[in-house]
């Protein structure tokens, strides 16, 4: 309804190879992603190749130094092609973002080319068993003996956990009774003794991404992969935070389109009772509600990306931005999926998949309820 006017030519360009990986890379082969928790391991050196990873990173390390426009292209082109499997936002927009803005010149020079290329998966460990959204109670401690950190502790539902080679770990090195002030970032290198994964979790939905529990057994940290200062870790992590929750928004945004569309196309083909599904009043109706329901959170997302590359985005509009749309992005899938009648309940449709993957939406980079708690508090 209302033109985009957020992309240049050569966004639109970066588009056309975005989304001839995902429709002859990824889509094809979303049984063997599902059935293996995990995509193949040399689909993110191919991604590297493509110029896809990190591309927002500075040319010295790797990247190609542009907008984080491009970042919304992948992150689009993603959820137009129905992929829950690959985690290369989460890399190339959150864990290289942590090295590239708090991390140390050689911090940089090691991760970030490597990241690019898809030498190295990175990943972020945040999330425990037993804290969900509470940073502030995490239990992993990372013990400062000599000139290493001694890491105890795990964490779960970690995306790339399985295949990757570094994660940013999430630990406390200070005293507990200190809250925040505690909490410090610690780049870990999988390979490190004492440090292992657990098998890639039986998740509802997203079955082909990659998610699994990682455990810190007196892993040997050097004092010199402690990511920025100690005891600035949360103040680190809430700088980054929004980013994260835009990142959910545009793909849920472009998800509803996506659902939107798949549905249209069906219920022009099937009929009921002699004509098109597509022509009785309801399911018009119901098409029309969506249609301008998707169109107005566009409009947010959209002009919230405008702040973003201004670095104005405030950290309730991009709550807002994450839990409304997300909460429009399962409204819209249950609508379409009811569209579609039985059918729409065969895991060989598209919007029957996305049923089950995009519920979880609404749960990581911090809980719907979580963002309504933040939102209120500025009011």
């Amino acid at each position: 309804m209302i033109p985009r006017t957020l992309f240049n030519e050569d966004h639109e360009a970066f588009r056309q190879t975005v989304r001839r990986f995902f429709e002859t890379e990824i889509a094809p082969f979303h049984e063997k992603w599902e059935e293996q928790q995990h995509i193949d391991r040399t689909l993110w050196n191919k991604a590297g190749e493509l110029g896809l990873l990190c591309a927002t990173m500075p040319e010295q390390y790797g990247g190609a130094d542009v907008d984080r426009l491009y970042s919304v292209v992948l992150m689009e082109e993603q959820a137009r092609a129905g992929d829950s499997a690959s985690g290369f936002s989460l890399h190339s927009d959150i864990v290289a973002n942590y090295i590239n803005n708090f991390g140390s010149e050689e911090q940089k020079q090691a991760w970030l080319p490597r990241m690019a290329t898809g030498d190295v998966v990175g990943a972020i460990a945040m999330t425990e068993p037993g804290t969900g959204s509470d940073l502030q109670s995490i239990k992993t401690t990372a013990r400062l003996d000599g000139d290493e950190y001694v890491l105890n502790g795990s964490k779960i539902f970690i995306t790339n956990g399985y295949l990757c080679d570094m994660a940013v770990v999430v630990a406390r090195t200070g005293d507990p009774s200190q809250g925040a002030q505690s909490i410090s970032l610690l780049i870990v290198e999988a390979d490190r003794a004492g440090f292992t994964k657990g098998k890639p979790l039986k998740k509802v939905g997203m079955r082909g991404q990659d998610t699994c529990e990682l455990f810190f057994d007196n892993v040997r940290v050097p004092k010199g992969n402690l990511l920025g200062m100690e005891g600035m870790g949360f103040i680190m992590l809430m700088k980054e935070l929004a980013w994260e929750r835009m990142m959910i928004a545009v793909m849920c945004a472009s998800g509803a389109e996506y659902a939107l569309a798949t549905t249209v196309n069906y219920v022009k083909q099937r009929k009921a009772f002699g004509k098109p599904v597509a022509a009785f009043q309801n399911t018009r109706f119901k098409l029309a509600e969506m249609r301008s329901e998707i169109q107005i959170a566009r409009v947010f997302v959209d002009r919230c990306l405008e702040q973003v590359l201004k670095n104005e985005l405030s950290v309730e509009a991009a709550c807002a931005a994450k839990y409304w749309v997300s909460d429009l992005l399962s409204k819209v899938v249950d609508e379409c999926v009811q569209l579609h009648g039985g059918y729409g309940f065969m895991l060989e449709y598209p919007i029957a998949r996305a049923y089950i993957d995009t519920r979880a939406n609404r749960i990581y980079g911090g809980t719907n309820e979580i963002m309504k708690e933040l939102i209120s508090r500025s009011i």
